[in-house]
């Protein structure tokens, strides 16, 4: 992109101050960030020993700026790597509470525990806590549950339930900088009881004394220490002050409140820091503390330069014209008039000026297609699976994603492609179902491996094996009646390593276990198997990433799955290195949790390794919408748009925090009638907590109001997220929705507005 733009042209004027730009989908704010990084390094602005700090939201974005920064500082003759820094904001964190552990009352070699190990800690605590107030939540809990039912939800719902608590209040606390002691000090002045907020507190108290034990810290500790070392010592943050004299902040509008005080504190009163975002795009917040709201009130400051990016040649005019019809709806007509602050304008996407370096598509308005007849989830899957088998034929060169509201839709969708041997990746859901597959078979082998007596185990294992065969209805039986005699072995030893002559694989030879060897119907599958597993069992002296590798030759063979038993032998051994006290078995967790889809997997993350929609051109990328953030196909189709995964806040929306099992709410509804809900607990615990925390005399809690506030966020978020998907589509775009595991859902508010309003365009146009 040579040929500036005006709007980018006036930004890369920036030489000093506070600078807000707000940028539309595909408008090039990395490339126009990039290159006024490398402006500022190439200037003459910076001494030897200053750089320009780029921070930017996820680890494939650092990668992507380095590059690009670096391409454009060679341009100039200049070497590349030096004058800049790119670090995501905990990246940035890690690095400022790394260099002086000791002012925030860490030790040199502090650890930092990972999502799993947070989240295996808090279950651990919320199993506690329920174990010691077994009946404590009775009261949220829905009466109308007989005793049975009520001690199976205590049994199989709470304990999760609990757990997500634990996470909201204890996030919501660290961004409020409060330990659970001050925190403890805080409710214990209250003069009315406060249950949810003292259970999180609880958690919150043991969660810390667990991570105090191991000498960690979390990701949420990281962002809040990094503030406090550098509050802590004026000389310290001088001198990173004078080191990063350029702050340039992408995807701002996902900054939480301390993210963005880290960044103000280090920038001073009077810094130079730019921040580029689109608060259209702010699609995190039921999941972190971020909020779009601290960047619209950075760039409405007084003092603060404000730009925008609203020139994109992603789309096609008419892709462009209904996501800006979604926000010029959303701003004043959307039915919850509470909700209308969800999406914001000026600006709208406009498209690319004449002789642009990146012109938009050519425009077809018949390649819209808003998909209003009911359909059942499985008819909303095969009838997008009919069209995508249409249609890839005749466009092996061009890219096409299925993008889902949740991650359960897309594994739906992936296996009906795979039934019908489409080519597809999902390299865009949470865990994918090859990964999953490929990881399980290989912690089934290993979970064995580190019980090698445990004849049940073996019996898993050659299930394992002959998996694929056993999707022949006539091989499935034998291969159960084979595991069975496997799982009731006396003694594994027996069947590995017989004495010689009593070996019960051999009948002719075998007198001992008549019962056993009657069962056989396949002795050669279990001979080659035997082999199999002695020679699993010597490999178990190799290194864990040489072991996994031997172990998927034999399990393995599409070059997709061997591709995955690579990237899962490189995290194993980065985690044996990090952890050197682990063994086989602690390895083996660390394998099935990839498998239970209870960890992202860091080598097929877009995250981390950044997912180019061209290298799978004729390949469908079934993924989620949150995850198709910042990337783009010719064609894509978005499912499931109905009044569940994308509601309103209207009568008849149903709410996935609102659990079955618990206590039901009659709300206003937006036309003043009563609306039916369902507690949203964790949304009412974090009400509590902010009463304790509060200052206010008259500050009270009553039961409901934060759920009906939440139903409203919620709206709001997923309004952005239907804004997001439609802004993914360069050429075509196909919207599906479905009735719902109960056939009682309806299109999705915004998804009916849409069509009225494309379907009166279309006929004026006739």
């Amino acid at each position: 992109m040579a040929t500036l733009r005006p709007d980018q042209h006036k930004i890369l004027e920036y030489r000093s101050g506070k600078m807000g730009i707000s940028a539309v989908p595909g408008s090039g704010k990395t490339w126009t960030l990039s290159r006024l990084a490398a402006d500022l390094v190439s200037s003459g602005l910076l001494a030897d020993d200053q750089e320009v700090l780029v921070v930017t939201l996820v680890n494939s974005a650092v990668d992507n700026f380095y590059q690009r920064v670096s391409e454009f500082i060679g341009e100039r003759g200049l070497l590349p790597n030096l004058g800049y820094r790119v670090r995501t904001l905990h990246g940035l964190a890690h690095d400022i509470v790394r260099q002086r552990p000791a002012l925030v009352g860490l030790e040199d070699h502090f650890q930092i525990i990972d999502e799993r190990e947070g989240n295996a800690i808090r279950n651990e605590v919320a199993q506690t806590w329920l174990r010691s107030h077994p009946y404590a939540l009775d009261d949220y809990i829905d009466p109308g549950l007989d005793d049975d039912r009520c001690d199976w939800v205590r049994r199989e719902q709470l304990p999760d339930l609990v757990n997500d608590i634990a996470l909201t209040l204890i996030r919501y606390a660290k961004d409020q900088r409060l330990t659970p002691e001050r925190l403890q000090v805080r409710l214990g002045r209250l003069p009315m009881p406060l249950p949810l907020a003292e259970m999180g507190c609880d958690m919150y108290a043991d969660y810390q004394r667990a991570l105090n034990y191991r000498g960690a810290v979390d990701f949420d500790d990281l962002i809040r220490l990094a503030l406090q070392a550098l509050e802590s010592d004026e000389a310290y943050l001088q001198r990173l002050q004078h080191q990063w004299p350029y702050i340039l902040e992408d995807e701002a509008q996902d900054s939480s409140r301390l993210q963005e005080e880290i960044l103000k504190t280090l920038s001073g009163k009077r810094g130079n820091w730019v921040r580029v975002g689109d608060p259209n795009q702010a699609i995190y917040e039921t999941f972190t503390t971020a909020s779009p709201h601290y960047l619209r009130s950075f760039i409405k400051t007084r003092g603060v330069k404000k730009h925008s990016l609203p020139n994109s040649g992603r789309s096609t005019q008419s892709i462009i014209d209904l996501a800006n019809y979604l926000v010029q709806w959303a701003q004043s007509s959307h039915p919850v008039e509470a909700v209308r602050d969800a999406l914001h304008s000026p600006p709208f996407i406009e498209p690319t000026p004449l002789n642009d370096p990146q012109p938009n598509p050519p425009d077809d308005p018949n390649q819209i297609h808003l998909f209003m007849q009911k359909l059942t989830p499985q008819e909303e899957i095969q009838i997008v699976a009919d069209s995508l088998e249409r249609w890839l034929p005749e466009h092996t060169d061009w890219t096409v994603a299925v993008l889902a509201p949740r991650n359960q839709r897309g594994v739906e969708l992936e296996n009906e492609l795979r039934r019908r041997g489409l080519p597809y990746v999902a390299s865009l859901l949470a865990s994918s179902t090859s990964t999953r597959l490929s990881a399980g078979a290989l912690a089934n082998v290993l979970n064995y491996l580190s019980d090698p007596q445990s004849a049940r185990k073996l019996s898993t294992v050659y299930r394992v094996w002959r998996r694929m065969e056993s999707q022949d209805p006539a091989l499935a039986e034998p291969i159960i009646r084979q595991a069975e005699i496997l799982r009731r072995l006396p003694r594994v030893e027996d069947f590995l390593w017989p004495v010689p002559g009593q070996d019960w694989l051999q009948p002719a030879e075998s007198g001992d276990d008549p019962g056993l060897a009657a069962g056989i119907v396949d002795p050669e599958s279990l001979l080659r198997f035997r082999q199999l597993v002695r020679r699993w069992q010597a490999a178990t002296l190799l290194p864990i990433d040489q072991l996994v590798l031997t172990l998927a030759q034999d399990l393995l063979s599409e070059p997709t799955e061997l591709a995955i038993a690579h990237k899962l032998a490189v995290l194993l051994r980065q985690a044996s290195q990090a952890n050197p006290g682990w063994r086989l078995p602690e390895l083996t967790e660390e394998l099935a949790v990839i498998a239970r889809n209870e960890r992202r997997f860091i080598g097929f993350s877009t995250d981390d390794t950044g997912f180019d929609p061209d290298q799978h051109r004729g390949k469908v990328v079934v993924g989620t919408i949150h995850r198709a953030k910042g990337l783009e196909w010719d064609r894509v189709y978005l499912m499931s748009v109905n009044n569940y995964d994308f509601p309103s806040a209207q009568a008849g929306d149903l709410f996935i925090s609102e659990k079955w099992f618990l206590a039901g709410l009659d709300l206003l509804g937006p036309d003043g009638l009563p609306v039916q809900a369902r507690l949203n607990l964790g949304e009412e615990a974090l009400a509590q907590l902010k009463v304790a925390l509060s200052s206010g005399e008259h500050t009270w809690y009553r039961t409901g109001n934060a759920t009906q506030t939440a139903r409203l966020d919620y709206a709001r978020e997923r309004l952005r997220l239907l804004y997001v998907g439609i802004t993914r589509a360069k050429r075509e775009l196909v919207i599906t929705w479905n009735s719902g595991r109960n056939g009682g859902q309806k299109p999705a508010a915004p998804l009916e507005e849409l069509h009225r309003w494309w379907e009166a365009r279309r006929q004026a146009g006739e």
